[in-house]
């Protein structure tokens, strides 16, 4: 008999078929769900988010001062029919923003079905921090998708998930890193393996050593991180037996580590865009390297300078709108990143393709004169960069229109000749005569949350 996935049942005596616990059966029910509104038309899938904005709206109208104050200004008002012939008009919401609401932007009257409402604080990648609150169904939400992401790619539940990001000083020490009996919250609607758990600021050897120890069958991790183990595994080729798939998320993932990934390993590359305070945006397509947008918990939209949506191959900036969280709802929320829209998916699903995410403003490069470009580095001859010399790791941080700051982590010193030829690889990346100065460091220093960007521009 092939393998299917098998609802966890906690009744007891009872094992086929599975009655799950209440959250279990609220995942399943949403998963049944979502199984049928994937294959529907972008136009009805967008019907559907404006009925639920509609009633998202209505709520925050009445319990949300920031709302109510912000729907009066432009003369909106209950009742919200025919929402999305002046959705554009609704005003965008930026971080500052949240910053000087404070409370007025968190719902006195959360629904009691929504369940608890806990407290999140976020920087991103941004520096600016936010608080943002969220519901238990909210988080319900982010559940069914996690299920979807599993179940699109084929995982077997019966594996043992690797998970290396966490960065919390004392968490997830090596060398025995942390054990759990079951894959997070996916054990209350299915069996699963174990899942183990390191710190992501342990160095590539270490975490090799630990990967070869555990030797699991799938592994979540930052796409930086994932390079340099792929790196090292290279070196000193190490393979891992179990290995069937590696999901990616919070950092931008370039081309050239999915390939490299596939040469190394053997294996795939599933990549997903999510954020603390909103879930998630989209996942990684089961057929493509492009994403799916998830339309049943969030409206996406990627706009232009001048606030119209962009058309397909064009890039803007990404808002987002939870549609679940009523306790602190996110209306054309601008997250910071900037993204380019695909054409619809061969796969057949209607859910909306975003081809590809390019980070932040500050991952723009700055040039005389205003202009700012995206530095591609998933694009290209990145390759031919690492390959001049035993690069491990890398970082350009642009500290004006003059002068950039080159991060190396090399497995030995640099010769001048490769250090030459790095310069000359430089100024035909950027295409500009910057002052490269070149720092070779031990460890590039990540974010508390263990992100490393490749890319930061500090012309403001």
């Amino acid at each position: 008999m092939n393998y299917r996935p098998i609802p966890h049942s906690v009744i007891t005596g009872n094992v086929w078929p599975a009655l799950p616990c209440d959250k279990g059966q609220t995942a399943l029910a949403l998963l049944y769900q979502m199984e049928q509104t994937q294959w529907w038309s972008e136009a009805d899938l967008r019907q559907m988010q404006f009925k639920q904005l509609s009633s998202l709206l209505e709520h925050s109208w009445k319990t949300t001062p920031y709302y109510r104050q912000e729907l009066e200004s432009i003369g909106i008002e209950p009742p919200f029919s025919n929402l999305g012939e002046y959705w554009t008009n609704l005003p965008i919401l930026l971080r500052s923003d949240i910053q000087q609401a404070g409370d007025d932007l968190i719902s006195s009257a959360v629904p009691k079905d929504h369940g608890r409402i806990s407290d999140i604080h976020t920087s991103g990648s941004t520096g600016a921090p936010i608080r943002a609150c969220r519901t238990e169904l909210a988080l319900r939400f982010w559940s069914a998708f996690t299920l979807r992401d599993h179940l699109w790619h084929k995982r077997d539940f019966r594996g043992k998930l690797a998970v290396v990001r966490n960065s919390g000083k004392g968490q997830d020490p090596y060398p025995k890193g942390s054990r759990y009996k079951y894959w997070g919250s996916s054990r209350r609607a299915f069996n699963t393996g174990p899942s183990v758990s390191l710190n992501i600021n342990c160095s590539a050897e270490q975490q090799m050593e630990w990967l070869q120890k555990e030797n699991p069958d799938y592994l979540l991790t930052h796409p930086t991180n994932l390079a340099r183990l792929l790196q090292y595994s290279l070196e000193n080729d190490i393979r891992l037996s179990n290995m069937k798939q590696v999901q990616t998320l919070s950092e931008i993932l370039r081309d050239e580590v999915r390939d490299i990934c596939r040469e190394v390993w053997g294996v795939p590359i599933s990549d997903m865009y999510s954020g603390r305070e909103v879930g998630y945006a989209s996942l990684q397509c089961p057929e493509h390297d492009h994403q799916h947008v998830m339309s049943e918990g969030v409206l996406v939209e990627v706009i232009d300078d001048q606030g119209n949506a962009c058309k397909t191959g064009e890039v803007g900036r990404v808002l987002i709108t939870t549609l679940h969280n009523f306790a602190m709802p996110f209306i054309r929320y601008d997250v910071g990143d900037f993204a380019e829209v695909g054409e619809p998916c061969p796969c057949g699903r209607g859910l909306p393709v975003l081809k590809r995410i390019l980070g932040r403003e500050q991952n723009m490069l700055a040039l005389p004169g205003g202009v700012k470009r995206w530095t591609l580095l998933s694009e290209g001859n990145i390759r031919k960069f690492l390959k001049i010399a035993p690069i491990r790791e890398f970082q350009f941080i642009q500290k004006d229109l003059e002068n950039m700051e080159v991060r190396l982590v090399v497995a030995r010193e640099v010769t001048n000749e490769e250090e030459t030829e790095i310069r000359n690889w430089l100024l035909e990346k950027f295409a500009h005569p910057f002052n490269f100065k070149i720092d070779y460091l031990d460890q590039i220093p990540r974010s508390k949350a263990g992100k490393l960007q490749d890319f930061i521009s500090e012309v403001k």
